[in-house]
């Protein structure tokens, strides 16, 4: 049980924020393999991440005082602390793509885009839109049941981080392997690391399920694999590939979805 561990803690300090006291990270070493093994427990990152935002947004919405504010303001207060525990990884990468694919521009220019570091009208458009439908949708469900807000932030923030791995498995890296985020994916992912990740879903969905029903999770995972065949569409159209910044995009957009399929499949 070591390597899968090594593996998760690997992943922890890849994708977030979260410090590992100085002896673990030691412990967990580095290399090339340890990295490509860690990718499979990304969605893990997630159930670490959803739970916390999760839990967050549940006590948030209890302790606060009742009003018809207070699903707005717990759906804030759980953003900030997802943006904080991962750094806006992704959210970076949803601006960078929007850049580089919102304009009519030649594949190679599109690339060179979303490697600058600046914030272009595209990119400024795609946050807002993407923030303010995350805080709209959350505030929805907030509305309706916190507990179900708090189990859909739980479940999303592990199911759209499978999507960009299923990104990465049918497309190429089109990134600089060196200095972009994509480094650990410069091969193709392997089925074994699909198996690994699809783990850490199907435990998400069981825990979701043991408290509401599974209709809603079949609606929202058919809104985030909707979402990902579009983004799948996008960049093999525009790109004919992937990076960093494009997968990023996929699992904010995905997340989106997934929020939005849990309202359509409750009962009007």
């Amino acid at each position: 049980m070591r390597q899968p561990v090594r593996h998760y803690l690997l992943a922890l300090q890849y994708f977030t924020r979260i410090p590992l006291p100085e002896g673990v990270a030691r412990w967990v070493g580095f290399n090339a393999t340890l990295q490509q093994a860690s990718l499979a427990h990304f969605p893990g990152v997630g159930c670490l991440v959803g739970a916390a935002t999760g839990a967050l947004f549940y006590m948030a919405a209890l302790w606060l005082p009742l009003t018809s504010v207070t699903p707005w303001v717990a759906a804030c207060l759980s953003t900030v602390l997802s943006v904080m525990l991962t750094g806006a990884f992704h959210e970076d990468g949803l601006a960078d793509t929007s850049d580089g694919l919102g304009g009519l521009v030649a594949r190679t220019r599109a690339i060179e885009i979303m490697k600058d570091s600046r914030i272009g009208s595209y990119g400024a458009v795609a946050l807002v839109l993407a923030i303010t439908t995350k805080l709209a949708l959350l505030t929805m469900l907030g509305q309706i049941d916190f507990a179900l807000a708090a189990w859909s932030l739980f479940a999303a923030h592990v199911c759209s981080r499978v999507m960009p791995l299923l990104i990465a498995a049918r497309l190429s890296n089109v990134g600089d392997d060196l200095t972009t985020k994509t480094k650990p994916l410069a091969n193709k992912v392997s089925r074994q690391t699909l198996f690994v990740a699809l783990v850490w879903l199907l435990l998400a969905y069981l825990l979701f399920s043991s408290q509401h029903a599974t209709i809603l999770l079949l609606w929202a995972t058919g809104c985030s694999l909707c979402a990902w065949w579009l983004m799948l569409r996008l960049l093999t159209k525009r790109l004919n590939g992937f990076t960093g910044d494009t997968l990023g995009a996929t699992q904010q957009v995905c997340e989106l979805a997934f929020y939005l399929g849990i309202l359509l499949g409750l009962p009007r």
